[in-house]
């Protein structure tokens, strides 16, 4: 064994406290948590008072574009997205299925994770949904676009919607809420917001409530931007009904009226920015622990792309300076960070790893996963520094479409480290 160990104020959804890890790095594996003292030889890394550590984080959505047709390529590859997540502090991923090859059944579905193996880090896969999918023969996740987005994957109504759920009982599946006949009355409106309403959010979202109950769905509610839907889902949890939200960092920091004027299209995407009213409900939502996943919907376009109108922005690179956003200038509790950043993406991955164990034996490594502070579990950890200031730049990003949303944009707080599988990444 070779034997690493670190002390820090450590974040969990538990505590904030000063501990020592220690971790074998050969195995990339946690070995012992808890008291200063427990490690048994000089410390190899010592962070101070002002820095804070949670367990390594996940984004549970994000576009990585690679697939085997490789048509999409020259926007992201598996590697390069690899890199901007190191670059935000982001251990693993979980890929959606919206590609020009979709991973739909066991054969393209392992064929497309098979490619994301040679990353760093862990690149996971969703398959996806459509009106003549199955279900894989094991447990995985699913996406289903309930209406038109980038790529064919998605249902031009609610009635194949349905009849193609009634097919995946019991299964885990995350919603892209926005209705089709509402985005089909709205198409000619002036502007990207007006062309996708918040009605065509909170009507599918009701539709995808109906969904989760009627065929016993684990449900997931992707990229929230509607306060007003926010409503529904509380009823929905109130009377027992269980789904679970994710918002991202673009929707907590942006509203319409702060969208440079002349420029809205670098912050086009689907379901678009929403007016600060949206944002302060899911902000109070995030705050209060009631949000699930902080989850970046990395979607990377060439700035040809976003001249033409197409929507999506990456975001992996911004992950952790967001997170310190939220920790030192909203002042969000870091023990909601380290469920929403943390443990909650990795219980999401943990669901599928005795699938992806099985078939791919090399991913036994991984222990219990991702996402804790604990023996068995990952020795990745992502730090951040709450007094070391940062200007984003594009010419910072790792992403390879080269661009950010938040150019410019400057924050208190930024990464301080990150450790992947027992190993100090070199930012």
């Amino acid at each position: 064994m070779t034997i690493k160990s670190l002390e820090a104020v450590c974040a969990t959804p538990d505590d904030i406290k000063r501990q020592q890890i220690v971790w074998d790095e050969k195995t990339g594996l946690i070995v012992d948590v808890g008291q200063l003292g427990i490690a048994s030889s000089k410390l190899d890394y010592i962070y101070s008072d002002d820095c804070l550590l949670f367990a390594g984080m996940g984004d549970v959505h994000i576009h990585a574009r690679e697939d085997v047709s490789g048509k999409n390529k020259y926007k992201e590859t598996f590697q390069t997205a690899s890199a901007a997540a190191l670059n935000g502090g982001v251990v693993h991923c979980c890929d959606m299925p919206n590609n020009p090859t979709a991973p739909i059944d066991d054969d393209s579905y392992k064929a497309k994770m098979q490619l994301a193996l040679k990353s760093d880090i862990s690149l996971f896969m969703y398959a996806g949904i459509g009106p003549l999918t199955n279900p894989l023969s094991k447990r995985v996740p699913y996406k289903a676009y309930m209406g038109p987005s980038v790529g064919d994957l998605f249902f031009k109504d609610h009635q194949s919607l349905d009849l193609a759920l009634e097919r995946y009982k019991n299964c885990d599946v995350s919603f892209h809420c926005e209705d089709p006949d509402v985005l089909e009355q709205y198409k000619n409106a002036p502007t990207h917001g007006e062309r996708r309403p918040v009605e065509a959010e909170v009507l599918a979202t009701h539709q995808a409530l109906e969904l989760i109950k009627r065929y016993d769905l684990k449900g997931k509610l992707c990229h929230y931007s509607s306060g007003e839907g926010l409503q529904a889902v509380r009823a929905f949890r109130k009377s027992g009904g269980k789904v679970e939200i994710e918002v991202t960092p673009q929707h907590l920091y942006f509203n319409s009226s702060t969208l440079p004027k002349g420029n809205e299209y670098w912050y086009q995407m689907n379901p678009p920015i929403r007016p600060s009213a949206d944002q302060d409900a899911l902000l109070d939502a995030f705050t209060k622990g009631e949000i699930e996943y902080l989850a970046t919907d990395h979607a990377p376009h060439t700035k040809e792309e976003k001249l033409n109108g197409t929507s999506g922005m990456p975001g992996l690179d911004t992950y952790a300076t967001l997170v310190g956003w939220l920790w030192q200038e909203v002042g969000v509790d870091p023990k909601i960070l380290a469920s929403a950043c943390s443990r909650n993406p990795g219980q999401f991955t943990a669901k599928f790893l005795e699938t992806w164990k099985l078939w791919f034996p090399s991913l036994n490594a991984l222990g219990h996963g991702y996402g804790e502070l604990a023996k068995g579990y990952s020795a990745s950890f992502t730090v951040l520094h709450k007094n070391k200031p940062i200007t984003i730049s594009n010419n910072s990003v790792k992403t390879k479409v080269g661009w950010s949303p938040f150019d410019g944009h400057r924050f208190k707080s930024s990464l301080e480290a990150v450790f992947l599988n027992g190993y100090h990444a070199n930012l």
